[in-house]
């Protein structure tokens, strides 16, 4: 799921600011953007992360704003008369009578020394920690309406197949006797009167109604979106659960698709509803890849 969240956080010496973006992503992928001097605390931010995000490609942003300090940049004096003395050396050489410009000189590389910052120590891994779960908070609670609505919409879409598996199960009623009896005119028509026993007519047709029948089928479907339905009823952490459900519903819908081409009208029926049912079984597995 989609989200983004910035927290700062004030420290002794600067501030910490922590921002994440989350994006849709089938398990945890985290990538981290800060300075060099904060990649000893990453373990401990990478852990803070995965109690509570389990799902998502995420990009973290650290970084420490330093306060300076009033003593922390000093003049370089040998360097700013050594640019005095070249300037008028240069003046008297070529005869320019203009002044030296302080504030020209005081650009100049390396005219003022900046103090070297202090290493950071392990007192920061608790603030950053502190910081970055509050980020996390921030977005979960982003990420957690957006579910709510994905949850609400493949609830919908899951009662629309069921509603389809049931209008399903009436057509299969009526489809078998008028499958057999379409096998008998057709075996007539092939045989151009040549007799059949009817105790072998009957072991055929039963045989071939028994491959066409999608009863199994249509009750696994019905029982996996029941499990849908509870499942998305729980909360939690069902994304992966949900993924697997979801093909095994879509392997149902293939098998329905496959036995009932011989069905004449009837079979056409039950195609247009399997086709339907696997169009929301597709639509319920790109949206169940965004929930955690």
């Amino acid at each position: 799921m989609t989200g983004f969240a910035r927290v700062r956080k004030s420290v002794p010496g600067g501030e910490i600011l922590v921002s994440i973006k989350s994006v849709n992503h089938r398990g945890l992928d985290m990538h981290f953007h800060m300075a060099a001097e904060l990649d000893a605390f990453e373990a401990a931010i990478r852990s803070a992360v995965k109690t509570k995000v389990a799902r998502g490609h995420l990009q973290i942003h650290v970084q420490l704003n330093r306060t300076a300090a009033a003593d922390s940049s000093s003049l370089n004096r040998p360097l700013l008369a050594a640019y005095l003395q070249a300037f008028r050396e240069a003046a008297s050489q070529f005869g320019g009578d203009s002044q030296p410009d302080l504030n020209a000189a005081l650009r100049v590389p390396g005219m003022l020394q900046v103090a070297e910052s202090e290493d950071l120590d392990s007192s920061l891994e608790q603030p950053l920690v502190e910081a970055t779960g509050e980020a996390l908070d921030l977005l979960n609670s982003f990420r957690e309406r957006e579910g709510a609505a994905m949850s609400a919409e493949m609830g919908e879409r899951c009662a629309s197949l069921c509603e389809l598996a049931s209008r399903m199960e009436k057509i299969r009623s009526r489809a078998t006797p008028a499958f057999q009896k379409r096998l008998n005119e057709r075996l007539r028509e092939l045989l151009r009167g040549a007799g059949l026993e009817p105790q072998r007519l009957a072991q055929e047709a039963a045989l071939l109604a028994e491959r066409s029948d999608v009863s199994e089928e249509l009750m696994r479907l019905k029982t996996h979106a029941a499990q849908l339905e509870k499942l998305l009823a729980s909360g939690g952490e069902i994304g992966k659960r949900l993924d697997f459900l979801l093909q095994e519903m879509n392997r149902e819908a293939n098998t329905i698709l496959s036995k009932t081409g011989g069905l004449g009208d009837l079979g056409l029926t039950i195609t247009d509803l399997a086709l339907a049912a696997k169009a929301e079984i597709d639509k319920m597995r790109e949206q169940s890849l965004n929930l955690e």
